[in-house]
């Protein structure tokens, strides 16, 4: 099943960078694979997946002690500050910071090990209540103010677009993520480099390729539905 999933999955990839006049090799695809055994994982793997993303800092810690050291891993999942030091040194990239202080920490735990950690901006496009991230406004003030920061790297942005039943409907905040994303790119901040913009889901990862996204997060559409209840 995770073969043809993924095949199916990396197709549509192509098809929707065909439509936008983009190369598909300008698109990442991320696979989501929390709740997800191990085997599961080694699958994906052995079909030339190199990008997995985890929600958990535990789940993803243990995974990493298991599986192959040449994958690059996202943690893609709310962070709290008393989990940074576990990942620092582990992950490529840490999507989701979304307030001054987590940056901080991350910063701070970067330094005791002499890295420097690539993350990106969460941005709560769609104005949700239940979602984390800094409101489109907020966005440019913040990576100034995180930019002078020495051990974190701001790569770029990433957003969880609401939930909708057609995908086609999430297309205008895809495309007010990518404006914002341009925005801030040419405002050439000093430790900012803008090359990252992580959005798009198994629902609607389609719909975001065609607004600029450069990651595509695809859990479900690889592995199929999770088990909530390990």
């Amino acid at each position: 099943m995770i073969k043809e999933n993924l095949e199916q999955v990396r197709d549509n990839i192509r098809k929707a960078c065909e439509r936008a006049n983009r190369n598909p090799e300008e698109v990442t695809l991320i696979a989501v694979s929390k709740t997800k055994p191990v085997s599961d994982l080694q699958e994906a793997y052995e079909l030339d997946c190199r990008d997995f993303g985890e929600n958990k800092v535990q789940e993803l810690c243990d995974k990493i002690e298991v599986m192959p050291k040449d994958i690059s891993w996202h943690m893609i999942g709310h962070l709290q500050r008393n989990k940074v030091k576990y990942l620092i040194g582990k992950v490529k990239l840490i999507h989701s910071v979304e307030s001054v202080r987590l940056a901080e920490e991350i910063d701070k735990q970067s330094a005791k090990a002499g890295v420097v950690t690539p993350i990106l901006v969460e941005v709560n496009i769609g104005d949700e209540e239940s979602k984390f991230g800094l409101k489109p406004e907020e966005v440019i003030d913040f990576i100034r103010q995180i930019s002078t920061l020495k051990h974190i790297r701001v790569m770029g942005l990433m957003t969880v677009a609401p939930y909708v039943e057609k995908n086609e409907e999430n297309r205008e905040l895809f495309r007010k993520m990518y404006e914002l994303y341009i925005d801030i790119k040419n405002e050439n901040i000093d430790n900012v480099f803008m090359e990252i913009l992580s959005m798009g889901m198994t629902n609607d990862y389609e719909i975001a390729i065609e607004e600029g996204a450069t990651m595509v997060r695809v859990g479900t559409g690889i592995f199929g539905t999770r088990n909530y209840q390990i």
